[in-house]
């Protein structure tokens, strides 16, 4: 088989979902909607925390870390995929398909360290109310939100440098929504067997450890829970929480069947809808969940509306 260069005319063709839909014009304005929709309330959010000085406070400092992690999360791989499918031209340089493999794994890694901090957020809030603000203050939290952009950041780096050190064949279409490594090492032509076992056990363990201490930190919560007199302060406290298992169940389902499940259960077109989802639905449904039961963010959501969005009467 030949080989062809990485060099600046060099490319890749992503043969995403858009291509094996029976209504690609139906699933784009899907997905449309659904990034539009990313966007605005990611946007909303971030700005609503940004502005309200009643929201400035640990939990809300990292909930707003997580929407712009998917806001650029999101961004990386939706819009082109977008244009791929309204000019039927699916390429994307060697460059760009590092570039865009790099950002998706920095922010993918970062947010997978972020919920394990929101949930020792949930912990230290529920189990240690009055040593809350010694725990969660504020050099704590820029400590936690640093690590998790640091440590995803370098992996991502090794990561991408080392894939896309390969050799890659003329046959250049990728089977998938972006790039990422799996896929792309099926086009390298030499041994990736040992590679592949690395990012195998990198990736489980890059998922289970924060994995695990979410369950310790959601086991801990639950036996103080259960042991609350009252029975309003166990109902808050499980709504608190419920916002946030909900989003990692999204996150680590859709991130297990990715990087735990051997490669021999997969096949292009679930690898497609899991991208999918973890990529334009996911982004999109976080907000929502995360505000629409959540008293304090809506209440600060009408006062910055009210503030400096809405128009105000004029008196004569």
């Amino acid at each position: 088989m030949e080989y062809w260069n990485s060099t600046l005319g060099s490319g890749f063709i992503l043969m995403g979902i858009l291509n094996d839909s029976g209504s690609p014009e139906l699933l784009c304005a899907t997905i449309t909607v659904l990034y539009m929709l990313a966007l605005t309330s990611n946007g909303l959010l971030l700005l609503v925390i940004t502005v309200d000085s009643r929201l400035h406070v640990p939990m809300y400092f990292l909930l707003g870390q997580l929407s712009l992690m998917d806001l650029l999360f999101t961004s990386v791989v939706t819009p082109k995929a977008l244009v791929d499918i309204l000019q039927s031209e699916n390429t994307i340089s060697f460059g760009g398909c590092a570039l865009q493999m790099f950002l998706a794994l920095t922010l993918g890694g970062a947010e997978d360290l972020l919920l394990a901090f929101m949930a020792y957020d949930r912990y230290v809030a529920i189990c240690h109310p009055l040593n809350y603000m010694v725990f969660m203050r504020p050099r704590v939290c820029s400590l936690m939100v640093a690590t998790a952009w640091i440590l995803a950041f370098l992996s991502a780096l090794g990561h991408t440098l080392y894939t896309m050190h390969y050799p890659f064949c003329k046959v250049r279409k990728i089977r998938h929504l972006l790039c990422e490594i799996p896929p792309l090492l099926k086009l390298a032509c030499a041994d990736t067997s040992r590679y592949e076992l690395l990012v195998y056990v990198t990736g489980v363990t890059f998922l289970l450890m924060p994995l695990s201490a979410i369950v310790a930190s959601y086991a801990l919560i639950l036996c103080t829970v259960l042991h609350m007199p009252s029975n309003e302060g166990k109902q808050k406290a499980l709504v608190t929480c419920s916002s946030h298992l909900t989003v990692v169940v999204m996150y680590y389902g859709a991130a297990t069947f990715m990087y735990v499940l051997p490669s021999s259960l997969h096949n292009p077109r679930q690898d497609n809808i899991i991208s999918l989802f973890s990529t334009v639905v996911t982004p999109a449904l976080n907000p929502l969940i995360y505000s629409l039961r959540n008293q304090e963010v809506m209440g600060a959501l009408r006062r910055v509306l009210g503030k400096y969005m809405l128009p105000t009467h004029c008196t004569f």
